[in-house]
């Protein structure tokens, strides 16, 4: 099967920058699949699931939290506001993180119902992202 190469950095660091076989992203408008040789495209990224299909054919989940994609040629890039790789998820944080988040949305009051609305959006993709590492 043929690659490309994928890269995925966030305002940190590049998370990786190697040769895959497909990667699937959470597209604003719907998930977008790419292959190699895809046509050009770009597009906005929301939170959710990066799947990544490497070179020997090993699956790799990744949690990020918004961005943007560039599919150009044999290269697509993601600039991820944040990423992280299913293996380094601590499950227990991000369920510790879920509560805490359920928690200022239900306490009302002065929190911002936005913020608290997507940290917990952010929280429940990690950990889901993080169990279904664990599945394989």
């Amino acid at each position: 099967m043929s690659t490309f190469l994928l890269e995925m950095v966030t305002p940190e660091h590049v998370l990786f920058s190697l040769p895959v076989r497909a990667v699937r992203a959470p597209g604003i408008e719907g998930s977008l699949g790419i292959l190699a040789n895809h046509s050009p495209l770009m597009t906005v990224l929301q939170t959710g699931l990066v799947k990544v299909e490497h070179e020997n054919g090993d699956e790799e989940y990744i949690a990020t939290s918004g961005g943007f994609m560039e599919v150009s040629g044999s290269k697509t890039i993601i600039l991820a506001d944040t990423a992280e790789r299913a293996a380094d998820i601590d499950i227990t944080r991000a369920e510790a993180a879920v509560a805490k988040a359920k928690d200022e949305l239900a306490g009302g009051g002065t929190v911002d119902y936005h913020e608290a609305s997507s940290s917990l959006e952010r929280a429940m993709n990690r950990l889901k992202v993080a169990q279904l590492q664990n599945t394989k």
